[in-house]
């Protein structure tokens, strides 16, 4: 007894199956287009995180030069700093030196202005020392 429905049911397990490979090769085509994106998404990370690691090599060149250079401007700084220290040194030694001859100076003056300048104290400044010959005193 076969009946129309023994045909359709093998026929709609032939369309089970059929539908079954069909969503199974779309399954298998979304897993590949997954694992595709997958595969892309992992090389754009990997070139991102080579460009990070070229730019900090690039920034860690930079930042030794400018280390290089500040060291250099720090040395040339310091070295002037020494030669600058060392002339207000020598510059101050000299002001202590001449201070020391004004007031000596200073004090000559007062004492000059200071004396009662007479005529008779005119002469005596005036006069030249006395000079002695040499001879004068041998026998």
């Amino acid at each position: 007894m076969a009946s129309p429905s023994g045909t359709s049911s093998g026929s709609s397990l032939l369309q089970n199956s059929a539908s079954e490979e069909d969503r199974q090769a779309v399954m298998d085509q979304k897993r590949q287009k997954r694992m595709k994106s997958n595969r892309e998404s992992a090389r754009r990370s990997r070139m991102r995180k080579q460009k990070h690691l070229n730019d900090l090599a690039a920034q860690i060149c930079q930042l030794r030069k400018e280390n290089s250079q500040i060291l250099t401007s720090l040395s040339l700084t310091t070295q002037h700093f020494f030669a600058v220290e060392t002339e207000n040194s020598v510059l101050r030694t000299r002001m202590m030196e001449l201070s020391s001859r004004l007031q000596s100076l200073d004090e000559i003056l007062n004492q000059i202005d200071n004396s009662s300048i007479t005529p008779w104290n005119l002469m005596y400044m005036n006069q030249q020392p006395i000079m002695a010959l040499a001879n004068i005193f041998q026998y």
